[in-house]
């Protein structure tokens, strides 16, 4: 089983990764990313439309089985994280996880 903590880690070190809620809507909207990861407290509007957008564009989903708070310090940031995209996965595993869930 894949640790999403550590693989996050790797992804902030070696990826690209896009914060916030706005911006993870965006990149679902416009199909440019690898993974979006949503926090379990995000606000439910904003949760839905990410869901919707990314099923409609393809793009795997995960919802965190954490806080806004934990996402954030998961991934090294000083802040909340209510949202991510991660456009380029680096040398991290992280893709995997998707994988696991559709098995």
């Amino acid at each position: 089983m894949i640790d999403i903590n550590k693989a996050l880690t790797m992804t902030m070190k070696t990826g690209k990764v896009l914060f916030g809620g706005n911006k993870t809507l965006n990149a679902a909207r416009v199909g440019k990313a690898k993974l979006i990861i949503v926090a379990f407290n995000c606000p439910k509007n904003i949760r839905e439309d990410i869901e919707y957008y990314s099923k409609l564009s393809n793009i795997p989903s995960i919802v965190y089985n954490g806080s806004s708070l934990d996402l954030g310090m998961a991934c090294g940031k000083p802040f909340m994280v209510s949202a991510l995209t991660i456009k380029d996965p680096g040398n991290s595993n992280i893709l995997q996880l998707t994988e696991a869930m559709n098995v």
